[in-house]
């Protein structure tokens, strides 16, 4: 036999005189004629019932029940004797419904659980005799302060005395302090003994003054009171399981961890070697291209900012830093395939490595971007001579999958400077100048401070252009279209205009293509396609017009990828209300060839609202006659460099009568711009054209401007004779024409 147990035993001891004597005192006082049908009520309650109607104290684990109250009640209504006899009995029960439901509880401590129950209620009882001098139901007949002082003593006693005599036994099982244990368990019990009195008060009271009312409101207070407090109790229990099983959890992982740490410090110990080389593996992939083994840009930065530093100390030599960018490899992507764009890169990268010297370094740093740097560059033609050199042999053709791959080179040379104090200032200024290459189509550039101003404002000018879409600083001008055959107003070329607040009108060949590149292109379009419909439904309705008029709208090669474009135009057409045979979307050739068969789709769609198509700047772009008759078109517009032209007596002229019959042949209408002088309109006359603009009839107008405009129908009438002109001569011979010399 353990100490612990022998101490239990000892405390059993301790208990049995006190318990026992506690008991016999109950029976020897108990008088049968005290029976009626409250006291079995009441008894059949509390040993029957409540024990059902248990609640565990937070983070303890202590169970109160309703049995408290109604062994006060007992107290107060039947005496010391009655509520020991039904607390012993509710013990008893409550011990044997907790062993029956699998509950682990030893025949010992049931036994001391009856005694301490016994103790206690005594000592209760003991407490208000000998405090007030009786404890049966002439205490109810006290004035309130009596009875309210009576109802503390017994809580009071029973909490003191259940409490020390449960937190010893606790302590003896759990080799704690009395203290410890009585302050962790049985210190928060004090306030469900205090309400239990009062709960037994109330209803002590109630049933004495046959009160239903008070009554009834008691017991819905209790009910309330308890059912609030389960509920709570029932949720602090369910959220300290999941912390518990969180934690649990958490430790487990951290168990884990822990094995699987010290397994692989073991592994490390066992392979000091081995993990050298992992170490080297690992700063060799975080510092190189996983693709083609050179110096990724983080190896790159670290190298250029030793070389700036020791530059601005005056210890190191000048070098130069090229940044390359491959041309056009995205249709290597696009049409071959991800596979064979990484091939390229390999062996370009390995052109670039075989060309540099052993003291100078490339690196590549993303996609189809890589990047050089020259040491002891203090020749400038030395640099530009071996850009060349790299331009030369990546032009030369890569053979791949027995497929020949041809692809060119843009790049930009910054020249190191004691202005660069960070790296990523003389990366920029390399990219800035590659960037210059690229849309010049040089092989190199090399950087100046004219170029960092350019991009400077090019990002001023973007965020303009960003508000100006908001403040509708846009403003569209209106280039009239003329039918060349009678000189009549058929219709108009809406032309944006960005009237900016400091800068004043700014050109559209400033921010149309800004407006591309970033995106805005395409609410700028919608909202400006907007404001022309609803212009042009305005003069539709101009009390002197009796022919219609149509409005042609550009639209970027941009709108094709947004799968919204059809839906716009639907909601404009809704909301001018305007007949959509009188809208023109002019979209220009390159635009349209980008991806053919998505353009062709689009336009389908287009068509189908009843807007008509033109095919803009015709002429100017790569071929697309195998495509032409594909697409759901119905003008072509004669760009203006052909027609400018047309009096040199060049090819363009043969160029501009080509054009006139293709679409002739394909039933298309034709549109001429840029018609400036008299002799061009009498050329495009003769060749059938049937409609035109330019500066000969009118530079675009705002739209103020252009309501004088229609008011006079007749204002072209006298550029050009009205004679009936024949399309083409009737033998198909073109000699005698001015522009066919």
């Amino acid at each position: 036999m353990d100490r612990k147990e022998r101490t239990t035993n000892l405390y059993l001891w301790m208990l049995l005189p006190a318990g026992i004597g506690a008991m016999l005192w109950a029976g020897w006082g108990f008088r049968l004629e005290n029976v009626n049908r409250g006291l079995i009520g009441l008894a059949f309650v509390t040993i029957f019932l409540s024990s059902y109607l248990r609640i565990q104290l937070p983070r303890t684990k202590i169970h109160l029940t309703i049995s408290d109250a109604l062994i006060f009640l007992s107290l107060l209504m039947y005496g010391g004797q009655v509520a020991l006899i039904i607390a012993v009995l509710e013990t008893s029960f409550a011990s044997w419904n907790l062993r029956r439901q699998g509950v682990p509880m030893r025949l010992k401590t049931v036994v001391i659980n009856i005694l301490i129950t016994a103790i206690s209620v005594f000592v209760t009882w003991a407490a208000v005799f000998l405090t007030f001098g009786s404890t049966d139901t002439s205490t109810l007949a006290a004035n309130n302060n009596t009875f309210i002082w009576t109802l503390a003593v017994m809580a009071l006693a029973q909490f003191c005395v259940n409490s020390l005599c449960v937190s010893a036994f606790v302590a003896i099982k759990s080799e704690s302090t009395l203290w410890r244990v009585w302050n962790e368990y049985c210190l928060n019990a004090l306030a469900m003994y205090l309400c239990g009195a009062v709960v037994a008060g109330i209803c002590a009271k109630a049933v004495q003054q046959i009160n239903m009312l008070l009554f009834a409101a008691m017991m819905t207070f209790f009910a309330i009171v308890y059912i609030t407090y389960r509920r709570y109790a029932i949720d602090v229990k369910e959220t300290a399981a999941k912390a518990e099983d969180a934690e649990r959890q958490r430790a487990e992982q951290a168990e884990a961890h822990v094995q699987e740490l010290r397994h692989y410090v073991g592994e490390l110990e066992r392979s000091g070697e081995a993990l050298r080389e992992s170490r080297e593996k690992f700063k060799h992939a975080a510092y190189h291209d996983a693709l083609t083994g050179l110096p990724n840009r983080n190896f790159f930065v670290e190298t250029l900012r030793k070389l700036i530093t020791k530059s601005s100390n005056g210890s190191g030599s000048k070098f130069a830093v090229l940044f390359l960018d491959l041309n056009r490899f995205k249709t290597i992507n696009d049409s071959l395939g991800h596979s064979f764009g990484d091939a390229v890169i390999k062996q370009v990268a390995d052109r670039l490595y075989e060309l540099i010297g052993a003291a100078d370094q490339v690196g590549r740093f993303s996609g189809d971007e890589f990047a050089i740097i020259l040491n002891d560059a203090t020749n400038t033609d030395t640099v530009t001579q071996f850009a060349e050199k790299v331009a030369k042999h990546i032009a030369e053709p890569f053979l791949i999958q027995e497929r020949y791959i041809f692809i060119g080179v843009s790049i930009g040379i910054a020249f190191d400077n004691s202005k660069y104090a960070e790296v990523e200032e003389i990366l920029r200024d390399a990219d800035i100048a590659m960037y210059y290459a690229k849309e010049n189509q040089k092989n190199y550039v090399i950087f100046d401070q004219k170029m960092h101003m350019r991009a400077v404002k090019l990002l001023e000018l973007e965020t303009d252009l960003r508000y100006a879409i908001e403040r509708d600083e846009l403003e569209l001008y209106y280039q009239p279209i003329v039918s060349l055959d009678n000189l009549t107003l058929a219709g108009f070329e809406a032309l944006v205009r960005w009237n900016h607040p400091t800068r004043g009108l700014v050109p559209p060949d400033e921010f149309i293509a800004l407006s591309e590149d970033t995106g805005l292109i395409v609410p700028m379009t919608v909202k400006l396609l907007n404001q022309a419909c609803r212009t042009l439904a305005e003069w539709q309705k101009g009390p002197t017009r009796h022919e219609r008029l149509t409005m042609s709208v550009n639209i970027s090669g941009k709108h094709f990828s947004e799968g919204d474009l059809v839906a716009q135009i639907k909601t404009v057409l809704a909301e001018t209300a305007i007949d959509p045979v009188d809208l023109k979307l002019e979209v220009t050739e390159s635009a349209v060839m980008e991806n053919a068969e998505q353009a062709i789709l689009t336009l389908n769609q287009i068509r189908e609202t009843g807007v008509r198509i033109s095919i803009d700047d015709f002429g100017t772009g790569y071929s697309s006659l195998s495509y032409l008759h594909k697409f759901p078109i119905d003008v072509l517009k004669i760009d203006r460099s052909f027609v400018s032209t047309m009096e040199d007596g060049s090819e363009n002229g043969e160029i501009v009568r080509t054009v006139i019959a293709l679409a002739k042949t394909l039933n298309l209408n034709v549109v001429a711009e840029g018609i400036e002088s008299i002799h061009q309109l009498h050329q495009l006359r003769i060749l059938g054209c049937e409609f035109g603009q330019g500066y000969l009839f009118s530079r675009p107008l705002p739209a103020p401007e252009i309501r004088r405009l229609l008011d006079d129908n007749n204002r072209w009438q006298g550029i050009a004779p009205q004679a009936s002109i024949p399309i083409f001569p009737s033998d198909g011979d073109y000699t005698h024409l001015p522009f066919a010399q």
